[in-house]
């Protein structure tokens, strides 16, 4: 088999593909991310495939081409090559060299400081003349102290996109953690909560509180100290490196100071939730494992930062998670903005194990306590009294439907065909919870089997053959195909679109 082959072209058959979570003492390959992910086929009937691995952090193979099948016998040759190029993905200095530099670097006078911005690196004197050609500008002290405000943010949404808390969501959040008690902070993708603990400390306005930061992200160790900084991979608990970082959270979680701990987590939008699960219930674990004998405690408080439409899936992993009603917001993020209304709003929710009449919500941001269900909600959020809940998931008022017994979105209407509450114009006949076709609704095929793309596509290609290859007007009903997203991307266009 092509080991190039890409994962969506594995099956034709395929209904979709589920991560297996490991058992036992069996190693994964490990590719420039660390350990792969075992996944396998699940066709129509659910019968269960082939099986392979395939990076955890990256959903398309052109930002990480590793592919496996599971019973496949490698070549030493290949074992060896495979190394290499991991070896060639890693950082330039390990975290101890990074805290060298930075030292050094912090010594020098002000015209001395420089930041490449094409190589996103601080520069030593010694290596100014090497970057002379690069774009460069001096670094001041409170630049410094903001690095998620110097580094370019990365933008790739199917792996590791960076999308950085507004100041608002971020005061909020650290706000809100030290009124409850919490003195520790466990920042996992978070870099701006981290970098504004610190910020605060230095204020010297409020009892100061320690945060660790774990990130895939390595050009923040250029900031941090190896008590600040570690560089992991969420997607499958991997320090990369080593016991030396698994030792520095350990330390971290570590009781022994009797200060309350919290994590809180905003992983890539496009991530898988059951290997993020499994990361956060493995951190959980070693903090119970830390905890002293006559602790009360039993599970590590928690806050995942994700999109609402995926709260079926993370409370069938974390079932004590509850989601807040809070509209997280993001700087560098075209649409994820505060104060939108509608379907414009942030979709982005706190999920948490923290008890949610405890969270106070901003009432100058329009939310409101309800009494009944003894938690703070948008205040277009209205209570049910049918429902005897504070329905709405996306900031909008929903409506009671008395044939479904349920509250639903105001743009749903109900079919009585369906014998549910839809959007007006979805495919009637597709019974809820059945997956089948995105484009004409039909569950007799997937989406890539459509015979209505393949006619779109052979109508396309007829009428550039008869315009003679020129560059002419297209008809409004051709839509040209773009470029294929990865798998990650089509699940999460197709919740967000279902969640209108």
């Amino acid at each position: 088999m092509d080991k190039n082959m890409d994962i969506t072209e594995a099956n034709d058959d395929t209904f979709g593909i589920e991560v297996i979570l490991e058992e036992g003492t069996k190693t994964a390959p490990c590719c420039p991310h660390g350990p792969t992910l075992l996944f396998e086929k699940v066709g129509k009937g659910g019968e269960k495939g082939r099986r392979f691995y395939a990076c955890s952090a990256c959903r398309d193979r052109k930002d990480c081409k590793f592919f496996q099948w599971e019973e496949d016998k490698v070549s030493e040759a290949r074992l060896l090559a495979r190394e290499a190029e991991n070896k060639s993905k890693r950082p330039p200095y390990t975290q101890q060299e990074y805290c060298n530099r930075f030292r050094k670097f912090a010594s020098l006078r002000v015209d001395e400081k420089k930041f490449c911005q094409d190589c996103q690196t601080l520069l030593l004197p010694t290596e100014h003349e090497v970057h002379s050609s690069h774009k460069t500008s001096y670094v001041t002290a409170a630049q410094l102290r903001r690095p998620s405000v110097l580094l370019r943010p990365l933008h790739n949404k199917k792996s590791n996109a960076q999308y950085l808390f507004t100041d608002r969501s971020t005061h909020f959040l650290i706000d809100t953690l030290a009124g409850l008690g919490y003195r520790k902070v466990l920042c996992v993708g978070t870099p701006r909560l981290h970098e504004l603990v610190k910020q605060r400390n230095l204020e010297q306005k409020n009892e100061p509180m320690k945060s660790l930061l774990l990130d895939i992200d390595f050009r923040y160790a250029q900031f941090y100290s190896r008590d600040e900084f570690c560089h992991y991979n969420m997607f499958n608990h991997h320090f990369f490196d080593g016991e030396a970082s698994s030792a520095v959270l350990q330390t971290f979680l570590s009781d022994s100071d009797g200060e309350k701990v919290v994590m809180v987590a905003d992983p890539p939008f496009g991530g898988l939730v059951k290997p993020l699960a499994n990361s956060f219930s493995l951190m959980s674990q070693l903090w119970r494992k830390l905890q002293s004998p006559d602790s009360s405690n039993s599970d590590l408080s928690m806050m995942w930062i994700f999109p609402y439409f995926f709260e079926p899936r993370i409370l069938e992993c974390l079932p004590s998670l509850t989601m807040l009603d809070y509209q997280v917001d993001y700087d560098n993020h075209p649409l994820y903005k505060h104060g939108k209304t509608g379907r414009k709003q942030s979709p982005v929710r706190l999920f948490t194990n923290i008890s949610p009449k405890d969270v106070v919500l901003p009432k100058e941001e329009g939310y409101r306590f309800c009494s009944v269900c003894q938690r703070f909600v948008l205040s277009t959020n209205k209570h049910c009294a049918k429902c005897n809940v504070c329905p709405s998931k996306d900031g909008r008022e929903w409506k009671h439907c008395s044939t479904c017994q349920k509250c639903v979105k105001p743009s749903w209407r109900h079919c009585q065909s369906c014998g549910r509450c839809a959007l007006p114009d979805h495919p009637c006949g597709q019974s809820e919870g059945k997956q089948g076709c995105f484009n004409c609704g039909s569950l007799e095929h997937k989406r890539k089997a459509c015979h209505v793309k393949e006619q779109h596509r052979t109508n396309s290609q007829r009428f550039k053959a008869k315009s003679g290859g020129k560059n002419v007007a297209k008809r409004p009903s051709i839509k040209p195909k773009g470029k294929r997203k990865s798998g990650a991307a089509r699940r999460a266009k197709k919740m967000a679109a279902q969640s209108v």
